[in-house]
């Protein structure tokens, strides 16, 4: 069986890593670089870093912190905020970034997915969604989950498929940040409409609650989170050990 992936997520503005609740209440947590260091060496899979004002403000990634956290990781790294052409996937790459996560871009220009999977490969993409229920529909938002979009997620996941993209990043706002589990109707039925890797981010909140995941949605390829990696509250080794105990197939870093 494929090793299912553990991956920690930074969301960064002004240069710190920062968490809120439901997009809300956004706290200072800690350096990027610093981080990045320290999950590099305590086993995770991959590593998320997201600018996270960077759409909303209509400005390009900061790519001096970037390059620092890059430097730091020798597991995947994907990089999203602010993607909006071609010209910002070879700019986040040549900072060391090795996919290219799109959002508030793609759902103003879906072609960007088609052309960026053009020119780097399927790989490289990555259609991170993050999504709210509305009026008993889900509903894809953009500008960092500020502006309700009125798209269709499972509409949305479906397309993005067909025009390129290899992975999909799935945050529920209605989770995120509660600690309550992840958003297991919304990720049933994604994985209803695709069949590329899904990585479930939004609601983590002790080890169990990937343990349920992979059980009850087995499509579902990675489990993202940030706040209790963060304060360590569930250390990755714990964690993966603990899901590998569980029959789960983990990659376990040996010390």
């Amino acid at each position: 069986m494929i090793a299912k992936r553990i991956i920690p997520c930074l969301d960064v503005r002004n240069g710190r890593v920062v968490k809120g609740v439901n997009f809300e209440g956004v706290q200072d947590v800690a350096d990027p670089v610093d981080m990045a260091r320290y999950y590099n060496e305590t086993g995770a899979d991959e590593l998320v870093f997201y600018d996270i004002t960077a759409s909303f403000e209509g400005r390009g990634l900061f790519t001096d912190i970037l390059k620092r956290t890059a430097a730091q990781v020798f597991i995947p790294l994907t990089v999203g905020g602010g993607i909006n052409d071609v010209s910002d996937f070879e700019r986040v790459l040549s900072c060391g970034a090795d996919k290219v996560s799109v959002n508030s871009g793609a759902i103003k220009d879906p072609t960007l997915i088609d052309r960026a999977a053009k020119r780097y490969g399927d790989q490289c993409v990555v259609l991170s969604m993050d999504v709210k229920r509305v009026n008993g529909s889900f509903h894809i938002f953009a500008k960092g989950g500020r502006e309700d979009t009125g798209l269709d997620a499972l509409d949305w996941a479906r397309d993005g498929q067909e025009r390129g993209a290899g992975e999909l990043v799935v945050n529920s706002m209605d989770t995120d940040g509660v600690r309550q589990g992840f958003d297991l109707e919304l990720l049933s039925a994604i994985a209803g409409r695709v069949t590329i890797p899904i990585i479930a981010s939004g609601g983590a909140g002790k080890k169990e609650d990937f343990k349920t995941l992979f059980e009850a949605v087995p499509q579902v390829d990675a489990g993202l989170a940030a706040s209790i990696f963060h304060k360590k509250e569930v250390p990755l080794p714990e964690l993966k050990q603990y899901l590998a105990s569980q029959g789960i197939p983990m990659r376990i870093l040996r010390m």
